[in-house]
């Protein structure tokens, strides 16, 4: 399995990316007459992909997980809304089922991700062995160049 090296690249993010053009396509009808919920549909899918790009960027597993589950939250408060959307005759029962399916997708696509990212071996950039330097060492080097070469025989 190749290592994913961007966001962009992850199947949640891109499944999450399409639930919100399908709640901003199904937000800009205008039947929906409901600008709070509009808003609040809109913001939770949007949080569903912004999360998961935030985690990724943290640098940390443990960063990484916590986002996930907040992006997964949030597709289940889209989940919710849909439902509230079909209560007031805002969207058709066949909208509510495919946004029902796109963040049950979602959330399952997501839940999926981080526990593989639980069990990983990647622990973060906080684990990463960092070599300390010695700020008299470039002194050294460039003052005093033979007791720099006798006290680090191997740098060049």
């Amino acid at each position: 399995m190749a290592t994913v090296q961007k966001f962009e690249d992850l199947l949640c993010w891109q499944k999450c990316r399409a639930l919100v053009n399908f709640i901003f396509d199904l937000t800009d009808a205008p039947v929906f007459r409901d600008v709070d919920l509009k808003r609040q549909m809109r913001r939770a899918a949007v949080s569903t992909m912004s999360n998961i790009a935030e985690g990724f960027d943290r640098g940390t597993q443990a960063e990484f997980i916590d986002a996930l589950y907040i992006a997964k939250g949030e597709a289940g408060e889209v989940r919710s809304q849909l439902y509230i959307a079909r209560d007031r005759r805002y969207i058709e029962m066949s909208k509510l089922r495919e946004g029902l399916g796109l963040t049950d997708e979602c959330s399952r696509l997501i839940q999926s991700f981080a526990e593989k990212v639980k069990g990983g071996a990647h622990r973060g950039m906080q684990f990463k062995q960092v070599k300390r330097v010695n700020p008299l060492d470039d002194l050294l080097k460039q003052h005093a160049p033979d007791v720099y070469r006798r006290l680090h025989p191997d740098a060049k």
